[in-house]
């Protein structure tokens, strides 16, 4: 086998997609605005992950912790760092919503829970998740 096929020059580039993440956000045609998404990277998802670790204490054993993961800071944190269009980042749109992060401007705009839900299911499937942050924990439950 070569090398060469290996090269970056050879990984395919995934390119972006759309979906309508909210019913309430129209054009003129009263038809959903369609939000561009991408998906992350490796390293991306792991910042994202790590930053969303929080401590817990081990019950009868002082000082001492095991990590666990914040599902829903992580979701929103993800979700946000995969859309594109509209910018959740622009200061101007997070001031017209009265928020100051990318994950409140999202849960703003796209404020119905089940609308919510489904826009970070596709977001994680498009990512390459077979099986959603939800799923694993409820699986995990049982």
């Amino acid at each position: 086998m070569s090398l060469k096929r290996f090269l970056k020059q050879n990984k395919k580039v995934r390119e972006n997609t759309t979906y309508p993440a909210t019913k309430s956000l129209v054009d003129e045609e009263g038809k959903p605005l369609l939000w561009t998404i991408r998906a992350l990277t490796t390293k991306e998802n792991d910042e994202i992950r790590e930053d969303c670790m929080i401590e817990i204490p081990v019950k009868g054993k002082p000082n001492v912790y095991r990590n666990r993961l914040n599902t829903s800071k992580y979701i929103a944190k993800m979700v946000s760092a995969c859309v594109v269009e509209p910018n959740l980042y622009d200061k101007e749109l997070q001031d017209s919503y009265g928020v100051m992060t990318p994950e409140d401007l999202l849960k703003e705009m796209v404020d119905s829970p089940s609308e919510y839900q489904d826009f970070a299911t596709f977001v994680q499937e498009y990512c390459g998740f077979d099986t959603t942050i939800e799923e694993k924990v409820e699986e995990a439950k049982n």
